[in-house]
């Protein structure tokens, strides 16, 4: 494995590439579970989380052309230090490249890429945002006819790719949402 990419690196150049406060609180979200679940999966935590740090990186500079959102973004992540493992995850968590996902990393970050947006739209229709979300008031956000926008329940399904069920998965990802609730915002 070979990360030189570092924390500060990689925020400084999400802070100069994207200037929507959302797309970079998603990106938060997908990082802290990335990282939670890489604890839990015995993987390597900084190379995780920095994974879904980087992962939507481009999606200002693709204005909208998402047949090059990840493409470009795994090209940045490279130049910032990031692993051929890393790049190959943000490359393929677009589904539009086709590009299988092979790793327990691909298939991480393709799940939190989903789970952290779920959550967040649970979370604002509750009265304590995270603080009060379950994972059973996620399971039913999941079971109506149409979830939050955006939301891919095949994605969300895919968890179990990793190992974890839905139901472990969602609570694990809370959990790591609730770590930074205020940079969230939630």
């Amino acid at each position: 494995m070979s990360i030189k990419v570092n924390r500060k690196e990689a925020l400084n150049s999400i802070l100069t590439n994207v200037q929507d406060e959302s797309v970079v609180r998603h990106m938060f979200a997908t990082e802290a579970i990335m990282r939670t679940l890489a604890r839990k999966l015995g993987e390597h935590e900084e190379e995780w989380g920095l994974t879904g740090l980087l992962h939507d990186i481009d999606m200002e500079l693709i204005e909208g052309d998402m047949s090059i959102h990840s493409r470009l973004g795994a090209d940045i992540a490279r130049e910032l230090g990031a692993s051929e493992a890393m790049a190959h995850a943000i490359l393929c968590h677009n589904e539009a490249h086709g590009i299988p996902r092979e790793t327990r990393l691909d298939k991480a970050l393709f799940c939190a890429d989903t789970m952290s947006s779920l959550i967040a739209d649970a979370a604002l229709v509750q009265p304590d945002k995270l603080n009060g979300l379950t994972a059973g008031l996620v399971m039913e956000c999941l079971q109506e006819k149409k979830p939050a926008a955006g939301v891919d329940t095949k994605k969300i399904l895919s968890c179990q790719e990793i190992g974890l069920e839905l139901e472990e998965a969602i609570t694990l990802s809370i959990e790591a949402m609730k770590g930074i609730a205020s940079a969230l915002q939630l």
